[in-house]
C-alpha cells in the first residue's frame, strides 16, 4: 500500500481543540473548533470566516474545509465566459 496525502496533514493545532488550515503561501482559509453540544462533541468547520458545517470527526472536518478551498479555486463562469468578468 502506498502512502497517500490527506488534508489532515495541513491542519495545525494552534491551541487545544482549535485547528487552522492555510495555503502554502500562509493564507488561512479554514478554522476548525471542537465544541461540546447536546448531541456530544462536534467539530465546527469554517471556511474564510463562514461556518460551512459541523462534523463528528476531525478527519471529516478537515476534508470539508479542504473541499471548500479546492472548489474556490479556478474559473467560476460557464465554459464560454471570459475569466475577466
Amino acid at each position: 500500500m502506498t502512502a497517500r496525502w490527506h488534508p489532515i496533514f495541513q491542519a495545525d493545532e494552534q491551541e487545544p481543540g482549535k485547528w487552522t488550515m492555510a495555503t502554502t503561501l500562509g493564507e488561512q482559509y479554514g478554522l476548525i473548533e471542537l465544541r461540546r453540544t447536546e448531541a456530544g462533541p462536534r467539530y465546527r468547520v469554517q471556511f474564510r470566516g463562514d461556518v460551512i458545517g459541523w462534523a463528528t470527526s476531525l478527519k471529516v472536518a478537515v476534508e470539508r474545509a479542504n473541499a471548500a478551498y479546492v472548489s474556490s479555486l479556478g474559473h467560476k463562469g460557464g465554459p464560454n465566459e471570459p475569466t475577466g468578468r
